[in-house]
């Protein structure tokens, strides 16, 4: 099953001031802020959902298709998934601009001052899938992730015109996105990913109820953080799978874009959607476990203990022939 997953790809520099940004600040001069702050700590990682997806089939051995725009600073970052089991030809490497990122720093309070530099990643939009398509002899699913908004309809559009099936997954854009573009990405969907905020805001701006969004999607995968996550389909009950014991909770990001990962592979490797969300939730697992969201590490033997004691024997079973 040849997957595409198309979204952001971006690195992260995070710093750490030791020091509180309160006590930088001068009540009467906010309107001429011109601060400085020396930091102790840098420490720079890869991201983006659309690669940090791929990254974690890549992980699971189903070689993933990633269609996203970077910059000319790409080549070590592409060199880092093509290790990693992710094909890469199809991104889009910008002629003048720098591959996104995001610039952060933290203080003692845990106050943070961001900035996000969205680059190369508008180029996404000029991406054609047909193009991808042809490359690879044919797709069978394609994971329309946050990324540039333009990139995201247009691929939608796409998607429906060519009668290739899609998963919407709005993530982070949907807090910028109207109602009617809400609507146009998901109508059709094969699958809707969003954690159960994301839920709420969805039904919220389409002003469409859980149930007349079940009548336009073929399943609906909700994440409910520690709870787990809910498949709903029209007309059926609703599947719900609960998370693996965690060692430790060290970082939140890039837990749903690992859920995505596990369950996208569980779908390429033909297992039913019970394992295949099973399958995402013992990858997220491994993810909240570890600082970064692609530095945790998949070994065969360690996964398959912590799934089997988890979901069981039978289950494990059937997701071990397929886990290289």
């Amino acid at each position: 099953m040849r997957i595409a997953v198309t979204g952001s790809i971006a690195t992260d520099h995070l710093m750490t001031f030791p020091g509180r940004f309160a006590d930088q600040l001068v009540a009467d001069q906010l309107h001429t802020v011109s601060l400085s702050f020396l930091v102790d700590r840098l420490d720079v990682r890869r991201g983006g959902v659309g690669a940090n997806i791929a990254f974690g089939m890549g992980q699971l051995g189903t070689s993933p298709i990633l269609v996203g725009a970077a910059g000319s600073d790409f080549d070590e970052y592409r060199a880092w998934l093509d290790r990693h089991g992710v094909d890469t030809a199809s991104v889009r490497i910008s002629e003048t601009e720098h591959t996104a990122r995001f610039v952060c720093t933290t203080d003692a309070d845990h106050n943070q001052i961001g900035s996000f530099y969205t680059g190369a990643m508008s180029e996404a939009r000029l991406i054609e899938l047909k193009t991808v398509a042809d490359r690879v002899g044919g797709l069978d699913l394609v994971l329309i992730g946050a990324d540039d908004p333009e990139a995201m309809l247009r691929h939608t559009e796409e998607c429906r015109t060519r009668s290739i099936p899609f998963a919407a997954d709005f993530s982070q854009q949907i807090a910028r996105m109207s109602g009617d573009e809400v609507r146009i990405l998901l109508d059709g969907a094969t699958y809707l990913f969003s954690n159960e905020y994301e839920k709420g805001l969805i039904e919220t701006k389409t002003g469409w109820s859980d149930g007349e969004i079940l009548a336009r999607v073929g399943h609906r995968v909700t994440t409910l953080g520690a709870r787990g996550v809910r498949v709903e389909r029209s007309g059926r009950e609703p599947l719900e799978v609960g998370v693996p014991d965690e060692t430790a909770k060290v970082d939140p990001t890039g837990v749903g874009d690992a859920f995505r990962a596990g369950f996208l592979s569980g779908l390429a490797w033909g297992v039913t959607l019970e394992r295949a969300a099973q399958i995402g939730c013992m990858l997220a697992t491994l993810v909240i476990e570890t600082v970064g969201t692609q530095e945790y590490q998949l070994r065969r033997a360690h996964f398959m203990e912590r799934f089997t004691k988890a979901y069981g024997d039978d289950a494990a079973m059937e997701v071990k022939e397929h886990l290289v």
